[in-house]
C-alpha cells in the first residue's frame, strides 16, 4: 500500500472550519461546526472525543467529503478537497468510512463476499477481485477468508460484522480511516479485539486513523492524540497521555470522571446539553462549568471573561492547548 506522505507529514487537515444547517421554519441556523483546526499525521490515530450533540459527527463527515463546509477547508495530501464529482470519488477511495452499527450498515441480502468487494465493483476495480477480498478479509481477520465468502450478516457474531465492515473499507487500500464510534455496539468482550485489530493495521499498513467517540476510556488504548469536542470547537487538545492524565479543561475534567477507574465523585454537569443553534457569548461551556459555579474562577479572576470574552481557536497541531481561561490562567484540577 503507498501513502501520500512519509511518517508523520500532515495527511488530512482541516482549517477554521465551519459547517451550519439553516433552521426550519424560522428557527435559528445550527452551527453544528464553529471553527476548528485539526491535523491527523500519516500513521497517526487521533481520537475525537465529545458528548453527543457537540459536532464531532458533523466534522467527521466533513472530512470525508460527505458535508461541504460552509466556510473554511479540507487538504489532503496538501490539496485542497476538491468537491466535484470525479475528484470526490477518488478521495472517497483513499480515506473510508467505518460505521459505528454494523448490522445497519450491511445488507442483510448480500453476502460477506459482495459486501467487501462493493468498494472495488464502484472503483471499477481491474484486478483479480476474489484476491482482493480474500486479502481484505484476513487482514481483519476472518481467516481463512473464503469460509466466510457466501455467509450473510445474521449468520454472524457482532464482532465478526465489525471485521467485515473493515475489510469494506480496507479492500480499496486507503491511506486513512475515519471510524465512528467503532465498537459502540459491541460486547466488552470484543471490543478490545477490534481495537487492537485496528491498532495492528496501523502497524502493518501504516494506516491513519480518525476515532469518533464519546468514550475517553476508548481514547486511552487507542490513540496517539486526542481532541476534546465541546459545541462546535475543540476546547482541548494533546497527546492522549497529557490530556487524559492531566486534563485542563473543565469539560474535559467532567468526562474523564465518570470513568470506572477515576478517582473522587463523578462531576455532574448542570444545565441543558449543548444546542449547536443557541451558542452563548464567552466561553461556550460557561453555562455547565463546574468551576465557574464553584467559584474558583471567581476567585481566579477570570469570571467576568468566561461569561463575555470568546477563546480564540485551537491550532490543529500536536502541542497540547486549551481554550479555557481559567486554565490558562493557571487553574489547576
Amino acid at each position: 500500500m503507498t501513502t501520500a506522505q512519509e511518517p508523520g507529514g500532515t495527511l488530512l487537515s482541516a482549517a477554521d472550519l465551519h459547517i451550519a444547517f439553516p433552521g426550519r421554519r424560522g428557527a435559528p441556523t445550527a452551527r453544528a461546526v464553529d471553527g476548528v483546526d485539526l491535523d491527523i499525521r500519516a500513521g497517526e490515530i487521533v481520537a475525537l472525543v465529545g458528548e453527543s450533540g457537540c459536532g464531532k459527527t458533523t466534522l467527521a463527515r466533513s472530512l470525508l467529503g460527505l458535508v461541504p463546509p460552509t466556510s473554511g477547508r479540507v487538504t489532503f495530501a496538501g490539496e485542497p478537497l476538491d468537491y466535484a464529482g470525479r475528484a470526490l470519488k477518488a478521495y472517497r477511495k483513499r480515506v473510508q468510512l467505518v460505521l459505528q452499527d454494523p448490522s445497519g450498515s450491511l445488507n442483510p441480502r448480500h453476502t460477506v463476499y459482495d459486501a467487501v468487494a462493493e468498494g472495488l465493483r464502484i472503483h471499477g476495480y481491474a484486478g483479480d477481485e476474489r484476491a482482493a477480498v480474500a486479502e481484505a478479509l484476513s487482514r481483519a481477520g476472518l481467516r481463512p477468508p473464503e469460509r466466510f465468502f457466501l455467509r450473510y450478516p445474521h449468520e454472524l457474531s457482532g464482532g465478526q460484522r465489525q471485521r467485515v465492515v473493515i475489510a469494506g473499507a480496507l479492500v480499496l487500500e486507503p491511506e486513512l480511516i475515519v471510524a465512528d464510534e467503532p465498537v459502540a455496539s459491541l460486547d466488552a468482550s470484543v471490543r478490545g479485539e477490534i481495537l487492537a485489530l485496528l491498532l495492528r493495521l496501523r502497524e502493518e499498513l501504516g494506516l491513519s486513523a480518525l476515532v469518533v467517540t464519546h468514550d475517553l476510556g476508548l481514547a486511552w488504548n487507542i490513540a496517539d492524540r486526542v481532541a476534546v469536542m465541546y459545541l462546535g470547537r475543540i476546547v482541548e487538545t494533546g497527546t492522549v497521555e497529557e490530556v487524559l492524565t492531566s486534563p485542563r479543561h473543565p469539560y474535559t475534567q467532567a468526562l474523564l470522571s465518570v470513568l470506572p477507574e477515576a478517582p473522587g465523585d463523578p462531576v455532574v454537569l448542570s444545565g441543558e446539553p449543548p444546542d449547536p443553534s443557541r451558542i452563548p457569548g464567552g466561553c461556550r461551556f460557561h453555562v455547565r462549568c463546574q468551576v465557574l459555579a464553584s467559584g474558583e474562577a471567581q476567585r481566579a479572576g477570570v469570571a467576568d471573561h468566561c461569561r463575555k470574552v470568546d477563546l480564540p481557536l485551537l491550532s490543529g497541531g500536536g502541542e497540547t492547548q486549551v481554550a479555557c481561561h481559567w486554565a490558562v490562567a493557571g487553574g489547576t484540577p
